[in-house]
């Protein structure tokens, strides 16, 4: 009888560990897109100062991988965009990956999660997307031939991978992927019982339409709630709604049980001017306020997969100034390039909310209405900013006479002011038509105009 009675306490200690394992305290996204970012052992410190349990890199890059050596912090490390292909084909090549950049670290640093690609399925249909779940299969081949048994494989997904995502229940994945990539890719993650890893961020929905989503139910701080006609099923905010739209979508394709790990999530606390919503205030209060709902115990889930833990990653460690696209890109970080905190936060949940400073009002969460400019960025290369003043007055007509010698906005030696000068007019010109205020990062926008004397310098008005 007592052994009858151990063996049963065995079997419910297993049961209760499996689904514990996974830590709901989120983890931090550790991208290194900057020119002014500190070294790996000090970023190390500084994620330990957050107390994020887990790191998400987007490379295996060797010198972070030693330094997180004995950290106890579990690591998703990435296999690049660029050799998906190769490896999908190619055993030996996979295996070769492995051992140079998993086996001379593993197990003292904690890998736990390998990313074959970032967002592949979200771009454009490109020559890779066949290539994706054959390079899952190979990595994975090569983790067990390599007795290497505690890493999951998978790779990261963005939203628009979804056809319709609202309601969540009506939601099914693009046509150009739901057969070709997704289903062989969720057939793979059920038989190796990894995970779908998803970015969600409720910012850029609800940014793309202020007027119909409403910025406390983007924020957690929703007093009102919106049903699903088709489930019934009662949401409080949209990163839940977000979520469920996934699960109800791999449900049709047969896969009801595949898990969810939140691989991005986060808020800008900064962007361009006409960036609306875009401020510290709206970063800390949505960070704050994910880590308490994925901490909250008894765990709560989401309305589709209630008491479901959620494993996660924010977005991102740093403000890094080298990402591309619009301003929002390089203002996602924790901290600041220096190492001090953009806003006080706690990923441990444990920091009442009344104990953080007071945050700064927030700002530009109505739509920008007046002129902006787009001028060269303070620091910009000079060589960088003459080559992009040579683009810039090569697109439209006239669009750097008073820069020339002799005209109103000419300045001898003055490589900064033409650029400035250049960059307002062309986006002046041809903003309309998809051209942007960037440059390859040496532009910014400015609601101060730069006109000076008689020059006077073409703007954008909103």
């Amino acid at each position: 009888m007592s052994l009858l009675l151990i063996l049963l306490f065995s079997i419910l200690f297993i049961n209760i560990s499996s689904t514990s394992c996974f830590s709901s305290q989120p983890g931090i996204c550790y991208g290194q897109l900057g020119n002014n970012l500190p070294t790996p052992s000090k970023s190390i410190s500084l994620i330990k100062s957050l107390n994020s349990k887990r790191i998400k890199l987007y490379d295996a890059n060797p010198q972070i991988l030693t330094s997180l050596k004995n950290t106890n912090l579990q690591v998703s490390i990435m296999l690049p965009n660029e050799l998906i292909t190769n490896i999908s084909t190619n055993q030996t090549l996979s295996d070769q990956w492995i051992k140079s950049n998993v086996l001379p670290f593993y197990p003292q640093t904690l890998i736990r999660y390998l990313l074959v690609g970032n967002e592949i399925i979200s771009s454009t249909p490109n020559t890779t997307w066949p290539h994706l779940v054959p390079a899952m299969r190979r990595i994975k081949h090569s983790l067990k031939k390599l007795r290497i048994k505690k890493i999951k494989v998978g790779t990261s997904s963005a939203m628009d991978v979804l056809e319709t995502s609202f309601p969540p229940s009506n939601a099914t994945f693009r046509k150009d992927i739901a057969v070709r990539v997704i289903k062989p890719m969720l057939r793979f993650l059920n038989r190796t019982k990894s995970f779908f890893f998803l970015d969600v961020y409720p910012f850029f929905p609800w940014s793309s339409d202020p007027v119909n989503i409403n910025l406390d139910y983007a924020l957690f701080r929703a007093n009102s709630t919106v049903t699903d006609p088709g489930s019934g099923l009662v949401y409080t905010n949209l990163f839940d709604q977000m979520v469920d739209s996934v699960y109800f979508a791999m449900e049709k394709l047969g896969f009801p049980d595949i898990r969810i790990f939140i691989a991005e999530t986060g808020w800008p606390n900064g962007g361009d001017i006409d960036q609306i919503g875009a401020n510290v205030f709206n970063a800390a209060t949505y960070n704050r306020n994910f880590i308490k709902r994925v901490m909250k115990k008894p765990v709560v889930g989401t309305p589709a997969r209630p008491g479901l833990v959620l494993p996660s990653f924010l977005f991102a460690l740093f403000n890094e100034n080298q990402k591309t696209g619009p301003g929002t890109e390089r203002h996602f970080g924790l901290l600041y390039p220096n190492g001090s905190r953009v806003y006080e936060i706690d990923l441990s949940g444990e920091t009442l909310d009344s104990e953080f400073p007071e945050l700064p009002p927030p700002e530009n969460n109505e739509p920008y209405k007046g002129k902006i400019w787009c001028v060269a960025a303070r620091g910009s290369n000079v060589t960088a900013l003459g080559e992009a003043l040579a683009y810039a007055c090569s697109q439209g007509n006239r669009t750097c006479d008073p820069v020339r010698p002799g005209k109103e906005c000419f300045k001898p030696d003055s490589v900064f002011w033409h650029a400035s000068y250049a960059f307002s007019s062309y986006w002046a010109q041809f903003k309309k038509i998809g051209g942007t205020c960037y440059f390859n990062g040496l532009a910014t926008q400015t609601a101060k105009d730069p006109s000076y004397g008689s020059c006077k310098f073409p703007s954008v008005t909103l």
